[in-house]
C-alpha cells in the first residue's frame, strides 16, 4: 500500500494533519463540498482558466481545485528546501559549463551527444555568460514522495515553469474561505513570492542598465495557455505586461512602446519558447519574436530570463546525471535523489526495458504535460507492442522508470475523504541570491488508481502547507 500522508503507520492521525480533521469533522463532508462549490465560483469569476489546445468547445476550463491541504512539516521542509536550492545551483552550473569548456563532458562523466545534438542546446548562447551566470532564474522542481521519509525528484523544469499562479491563488481562497485555519499562524505565508521574483529579476539586470532596472514579462498573447499567470504575476509584481509588438530594439537597447513614448527595458521575464523570441538569430518566420533582441541581450542591454538555451537542463536524459552534476561542481551529497532511470539510449538498459515494458512507466525524453507516456500496468498489449516499436525505431527518444509505490494525500470526495496519488513543484529563483518561497503546487490524479497528475490530463490542484516552528 502507497504511503497515505495523513495517517501514521499504526493508523492514526498524524500530528500535522490533527486539525486539518478536526476542520473535516466540525465541517462535514457535505458542507466541504458546497464550499468546493464556492471556490470554483470565485476561480470562474477571476478567471482562473487553464486553455487546453485540440478540445473542442470552450477551449478554457478551470483546473479542479481540492479543498483539502497538503502539509509538510518544518523538519520535512527544511530537507527540502536544502535540496531545492542545491539542485538549481547545480543545473545552473551545468549550463555555464556546457556552453563554455563543457568540463563535465571532458570528464566523462557525460556523453557530449545527449547535450550537443540536443534541440534544446543552443550554440548561439556558446561562450556567452549571462549576468551574475544565472541561466535558469525560476527553477520548478517535481518532486515525488514514495514514504514517510522518502522524497525523490521526478524531474526538473529549467525553461519557464508554470503553476505559481495557483499556488498563490489556492492560498488566497484557503484564506478568504477558512480564515479560523490560519489564525494561529501555523502555515508559512507565500504571498511574499511575487516581491521575492521581482527582486531576483532586478539582481540580474544587463551591464547596461544605471539605475532602478525596468522589468517586463513578455507574453506571447491572450491565447497562450497559460496567459492568465502571465497578466497575473505583472500585475502582483506591479510591472507591464507586453507582447512582442510593444518591444523594439534600438541601438543595442529594448525599449518599450508607451503613450509617453519610448521607454528603455532592462529585464525581460520571458514566456515565449527559444525559437521563437527573435526571428534574426533563430526561427525567421517568427512573428512573436522581436527582431534583434539576441543580439541586444549578447552585447549586454537586456536580460533574458531565463536565457535561451537553459532548456537542456531539463531534459529527461541530462536528468539522469544531475547527482553527478551535484558532485561535480559542487563537491556536494545529492540532498534529493532522482528516481532509477533507464536510457533507452544505452543498449543494456534498451533491452532490459523492452523486456520489462509492462512494468515500466516509459517517458519521450523531449516530452511534456504527461503527453507520450508508457504507463505499463495500466496498458493493454497492443500498447505496449505499438510502443516498444516505437522504442526500438529511435531509442534515444525515451527514458523508462520504474512504477512507484507513490504517496497519496488527502481528497475531497463527494460523501468522503479519499487518498489520491500526488506530486508537488517548488519554486526557486536563483539570482544574486537563491529563494524559495516555503510552498509550491501540489498536483493530484482526482481519479482513483491514477499516477496522472498534469492539468492537461485531467488533474487537479491544491494548496501546499509548510508548518513553521
Amino acid at each position: 500500500m502507497p504511503f497515505y500522508e495523513m495517517l501514521d503507520a499504526d493508523g492514526s492521525i498524524r500530528d500535522c494533519y490533527a486539525q486539518v480533521q478536526r476542520w473535516v469533522d466540525d465541517t462535514g463532508i457535505a458542507g466541504l463540498n458546497r464550499r468546493l462549490e464556492e471556490a470554483e465560483a470565485i476561480f470562474r469569476r477571476i478567471g482562473i482558466t487553464f486553455a487546453v489546445y485540440g478540445e473542442g468547445g470552450d477551449p478554457e476550463r478551470l483546473i479542479p481545485f481540492d479543498l483539502l491541504p497538503r502539509i509538510f512539516t518544518a523538519a520535512e521542509w527544511r530537507t527540502l528546501d536544502k535540496g531545492i536550492k542545491q539542485r538549481a545551483q547545480a543545473l545552473n552550473a551545468f549550463l555555464h559549463d556546457v556552453y563554455h569548456r563543457g568540463e563535465i563532458i571532458r570528464a566523462g562523466i557525460m556523453p557530449g551527444e545527449i547535450v550537443y545534438r540536443n534541440s534544446a542546446y543552443k550554440p548561439e548562447m556558446a561562450n556567452f555568460t549571462p549576468p551574475g551566470r544565472v541561466y535558469s532564474h525560476i527553477v520548478g522542481i517535481d518532486i515525488v514522495r514514495t514514504g514517510p521519509r522518502s522524497f525523490e525528484v521526478l524531474e526538473d523544469n529549467c525553461r519557464t515553469p508554470s503553476g505559481v499562479s495557483y499556488m498563490l491563488e489556492n492560498r488566497e481562497i484557503m484564506t478568504r474561505m477558512f480564515p479560523e485555519l490560519f489564525a494561529q499562524g501555523l502555515v508559512a505565508p507565500v504571498d511574499d513570492y511575487p516581491d521575492q521574483l521581482l527582486a531576483t529579476l532586478k539582481e540580474v539586470a544587463p551591464p547596461a542598465c544605471k539605475g532602478d532596472p525596468v522589468v517586463v514579462v513578455l507574453t506571447p498573447g491572450s491565447l497562450n495557455s497559460a496567459y492568465y499567470e502571465h497578466s497575473f504575476l505583472a500585475d502582483l509584481m506591479g510591472v507591464e505586461l507586453v507582447e512582442p509588438v510593444d518591444l523594439f530594439v534600438d541601438e543595442g537597447r529594448v525599449w518599450m512602446k508607451t503613450t509617453f513614448g519610448p521607454k528603455v527595458v532592462d529585464v525581460i521575464y520571458r514566456r515565449i519558447d527559444d525559437e521563437y523570441i527573435d526571428p534574426l538569430a533563430f526561427r525567421p518566420d517568427s512573428l512573436l519574436g522581436v527582431p534583434g533582441l539576441f543580439h541586444a541581450y549578447r552585447s549586454g542591454g537586456v536580460t533574458l530570463c531565463s536565457a535561451p538555451g537553459a532548456g537542456i537542463a531539463d531534459d529527461k536524459a541530462v536528468y539522469t546525471y544531475v547527482p553527478d552534476m551535484i558532485r561535480f561542481y559542487l563537491n556536494e551529497t545529492p540532498i534529493l535523489s532522482n528516481i532509477e532511470t533507464w536510457q533507452c539510449a544505452k543498449p543494456d538498459d534498451c533491452a532490459y526495458v523492452l523486456d520489462n515494458l509492462s512494468e515500466l512507466v516509459v517517458k519521450e525524453v523531449h516530452g511534456s504535460g504527461g503527453y507520450g507516456m508508457l504507463i505499463g500496468p495500466k496498458s493493454t498489449k497492443e500498447q505496449i507492442d505499438a510502443y516498444a516499436a516505437r522504442i526500438r525505431a529511435a531509442p534515444d527518444e525515451f527514458i523508462a522508470q520504474p512504477t512507484l509505490d507513490l504517496s497519496t494525500v488527502p481528497t475531497l470526495g463527494p460523501s468522503n475523504v479519499v487518498g489520491r496519488h500526488a506530486d508537488f513543484r517548488p519554486f526557486c529563483l536563483v539570482g544574486k541570491q537563491i529563494r524559495l518561497a516555503p510552498g509550491g503546487l501540489t498536483r493530484v490524479a482526482l481519479t482513483e488508481g491514477s499516477l496522472v497528475v498534469n492539468s492537461s490530463q485531467g488533474g487537479g490542484v491544491k494548496d501546499s502547507w509548510v508548518l513553521q516552528e
